[in-house]
């Protein structure tokens, strides 16, 4: 099936609202077995109507977001009639929902929220309990342009949603003749670039049959998506990690930091923090974690050197000899959190973020990471980062994540 996606809206053109959408569409599309061929943004007015006849033509399902409201620029439903040549008419039912909407909060209905329950003459009304716009939907035998289905539905997610999964995913099951849904699986790895890794397995890839695969960039990780039948997926794993098992970061889409959790979890130990250069992003990282609570004891902030000193213990004379940024001083960091969290691992950062403050023997985007562990020598790694200030962090803050994974992979 080709099926497109029209988000309407102003706002989001002009970036005050963040579209969302397209993501989470193309995941649940997927989920069911298809997938979007494409989405449009556009504003609010003659460009949804305009939107509409450029689908049709080559679609069989539409789904349009937003411009289901009560104001002057909600102007969905009668774009979509005056594109079908359909007339609009007020569904009783629709209104009666929206008129307890508003009683059941004791509040009085503005008369603007009367076209709210306005539709083309023969869609479907389809309910929305969190709001007070219905959604529509036009089946493909009342398109006279061509048989393609229309689903009009509303922008906020928290009403959107829960539409879908009601009222639209039956809908599209119906028309696809979807009853299973289909097989993707995500690995992801760090510690290699993309250019590397895509050299590396492209062709030995391109040789499985049935096999369908892609790469997607992010700060210092790389995923790799395959689709198809088991057997293929299962090859094009083997073919993954043949190559770069070490870089493995997860084979079901879970990320660095909920795989250190996981590894901390199964081995029953707990992990401390200190940071200085990027301010406390790891311990956000982790925390993001549902359930981090159980593994993750003490976050130390120590930015400045006085910092580093009386919460964690440097020493001072290191500081003057070897410099924030150093080996020793990571050392310390690391160590002196085990001390102080009595946490079982603790993993310790420190670097030159940038603009400024770099030299020729430590450059801007500099790091020191180091882990210690109980009854272990404490291990050290310098990292290189060359990135604006966010950028840099985010590296970082990967490194970091990755060489608790990494320790802890190795260790009994």
């Amino acid at each position: 099936m080709h099926i497109e996606i029209i988000n309407t809206g102003t706002e989001l053109l002009l970036g005050n609202t963040q579209n969302t959408h397209g993501g989470w569409f193309g995941r649940e599309m997927f989920r069911l077995g298809l997938r979007v061929a494409r989405q449009t943004t556009v504003p609010d007015g003659d460009a949804i109507e305009q939107a509409l006849e450029e689908s049709i033509r080559r679609s069989d399902v539409i789904l349009v977001t937003g411009g289901l409201g009560p104001t002057s620029d909600d102007l969905t439903r009668e774009a979509t009639a005056r594109v079908l040549g359909l007339d609009l008419i007020e569904d009783e039912a629709a209104m009666r929902s929206i008129e307890e909407f508003f009683a059941t909060r004791n509040k009085t209905m503005a008369a603007a929220n009367r076209k709210q329950a306005y539709a083309p003459v023969g869609a479907d009304i389809l309910p929305n309990n969190n709001g007070t716009a219905p959604g529509v939907y036009v089946p493909p035998r009342m398109n006279a342009i061509r048989p393609c289905a229309i689903f009009l539905l509303p922008g906020p997610p928290r009403e959107l949603y829960p539409m879908f999964f009601a009222e639209v995913e039956p809908r599209l099951r119906a028309l696809a003749g979807v009853e299973s849904s289909r097989e993707m699986r995500e690995l992801k790895f760090t510690g290699i670039g993309e250019s590397d890794f895509h050299q590396g397995i492209d062709a030995e890839l391109a040789a499985v049959e049935g096999l369908e695969y892609g790469y997607c960039a992010r700060i210092s990780e790389v995923d790799l998506r395959l689709i198809g039948g088991k057997e293929a997926i299962d090859r094009g794993s083997a073919i993954a990690m043949k190559a770069f098992a070490p870089c493995l970061i997860s084979d079901d889409g879970k990320s660095l930091e909920a795989t250190v959790l996981q590894l901390l979890q199964e081995k029953k130990l707990s992990l401390a923090l200190a940071e200085s250069c990027t301010g406390g992003l790891v311990c956000s990282r982790i925390t993001d974690v549902p359930g981090s609570s159980e593994s993750f004891t003490h976050g130390f902030i120590t930015y400045s050197n006085q910092a580093k000193t009386s919460l964690l213990g440097v020493v001072e004379e290191v500081l003057k000899e070897h410099g924030a940024v150093s080996e020793q001083v990571a050392r310390q960091m690391a160590e002196g959190a085990l001390r102080v969290s009595g946490a079982d691992v603790a993993a310790a950062v420190t670097g030159i973020a940038g603009p400024g403050g770099g030299t020729l023997e430590k450059p801007v985007g500099t790091a020191w990471l180091a882990l210690a562990r109980r009854g272990c020598p404490t291990v050290a790694e310098k990292v290189f980062h060359r990135r604006d200030r966010n950028g840099f962090k985010k590296a970082v803050s990967q490194s970091v994540l990755d060489l608790i994974r990494r320790e802890l992979q190795q260790s009994p």
